[in-house]
């Protein structure tokens, strides 16, 4: 159907000089012109959808007002986390043994890496020393007052000019490097030394966990495989669904009860036998991934505790599974791709637009939410994201993308103070040794 519009009398006579000809094209208008109620002609505003088209982008509904925000959280157990940086098969930190006065700083230098926001590197931490990589794929240990001990690389002239993400995982004194350029390699940590070298199918984009004599990843093909910490053999590999559109986040995985449970790019989780590889359960939970909704998607590390497996997403959903049989025991509304931290029976988890939610771990309720920007002014408020948060023994230290460390109340969840390291985007915090470090595109910092 065709329809003009026009404004005055003299462009309608200039165009339809004949006025034969104007009657018969009305005439022809109406006659292809449906007189449906629904009629786009009849009713331009009550235009029905059609049911064949998908809407590939749409706009997640954010639920972020605040809940019983005068309500103060005592948290009963009195154990602390001491090591939960170092091969945590949970992937959960809990309550670290850490209260930082945050007054000191100190940087580790290394060249800027390429597209450092992208990916989700993590610090290897070997008794006082951290070893950490930089661009071209160098890999540097340095000691606590932050002297470089070795520098290595093992990458052809071609393989440094892509500027291979490194993944780490330590086990004794060997340490296991992955990468996105799909090398797998593994060093004497003492030395930096290269023990054995392998390539692989595809590129890694995972966390690399080590259970006794093997260690576990997952790659963009969406194949979680298991190899020998010794000489790199490959032990078993379990393919999943896979897709064109490739995860924008590091992918994760935890290990308990002998199953390895991993997510993949297109939101399935899956458990599988420790030994054998052999399917216990499987999960989807994006509802569309026929669309770029898979592209879009962003998840939080999994975490483990007691028979639950958490998890959330930037799809405005948090999620409880039975860690024995999948089933799902909640899902609550929060938009998160932070990974969350759990103490006792409660949840700590920040949404991305900056609201830190307690939940109750047995049925999802939200026990309180506070909004860690309301200090920040609305525009500066839109631009602020949190990259990761940790939680401490009376406070939560909440880094942000603009360099920033936000240290909030854990009793009441108020914004304490707003500590500045860097102009630019920094890493969730880690703790060793009673001090907190993030990292930044050129080097790790340092706070005592």
């Amino acid at each position: 159907m065709l329809i003009l519009s026009f404004n005055h009398k003299k462009e309608l006579t200039e165009i339809l000089v004949n006025k034969k000809l104007l009657f018969l094209f009305l005439i022809l208008s109406i006659n292809h012109c449906s007189f449906s109620k629904n009629s786009s002609f009849w009713n331009p505003v009550n235009i029905e959808k059609d049911d064949n088209k998908k809407e590939l982008f749409k706009e997640v509904e954010i639920t972020n007002f605040e809940i019983n925000n005068d309500l103060e959280i005592t948290i009963e157990s009195s154990k602390f986390s001491i090591d939960s940086f170092h091969n945590n098969l949970t992937n959960n930190n809990g309550r670290i043994d850490y209260e930082g006065k945050l007054k000191k700083a100190e940087k580790y230098s290394f060249r800027k890496i390429a597209k450092f926001d992208e990916y989700e590197p993590e610090i290897i931490f070997d008794k006082q020393n951290i070893i950490f990589f930089s661009n071209k794929g160098n890999i540097l240990k340095f000691d606590n007052k932050s002297k470089l001990i070795w520098k290595k690389n093992y990458y052809t002239k071609e393989e440094k000019k892509l500027n291979p993400i490194l993944f780490f995982a330590k086990s004794k004194n060997t340490l296991i490097v992955a990468d996105s350029v799909a090398k797998l390699y593994a060093l004497d940590i003492k030395t930096g030394e290269l023990l054995w070298s392998k390539n692989n199918s595809s590129a890694f984009n995972s966390e690399i966990k080590i259970y006794k004599d093997r260690f576990f990843i997952v790659d963009y093909e969406n194949i979680l495989r298991s190899f020998h910490i010794k000489n790199g053999l490959q032990i078993w590999k379990v393919q999943t669904d896979n897709t064109i559109f490739k995860s924008q986040k590091k992918l994760s995985i935890i290990i308990k009860d002998k199953k390895v449970i991993f997510n993949n790019s297109i939101g399935d989780i899956t458990a599988v036998n420790i030994d054998s590889g052999n399917l216990q359960w499987f999960v989807p939970t994006l509802k569309n991934t026929n669309s770029s909704t898979a592209y879009l998607l962003k998840m939080s590390n999994l975490v483990s505790h007691k028979d639950s497996v958490y998890f959330s997403t930037n799809m405005n959903e948090f999620y409880s599974l039975d860690i024995n049989n999948g089933i799902i025991n909640w899902v609550q509304n929060i938009n998160s791709n932070l990974k969350p931290t759990i103490i006792d029976n409660i949840i700590f988890s920040i949404s991305n637009e900056g609201s830190l939610n307690i939940l109750n771990t047995i049925n999802g309720s939200i026990i309180r939410r506070t909004d860690l920007f309301s200090k920040f002014k609305i525009k500066k408020k839109k631009k602020i994201k949190p990259t990761g948060f940790v939680v401490g023994k009376n406070k939560i230290y909440v880094s942000l993308n603009n360099g920033r460390i936000l240290i909030a109340d854990v009793a009441t969840g108020k914004t304490i103070s707003l500590l500045k390291i860097t102009k630019n985007y920094i890493s969730r915090p880690f703790v060793s040794n009673e001090n907190l470090f993030v990292i930044k595109n050129n080097g790790i910092i340092k706070i005592q």
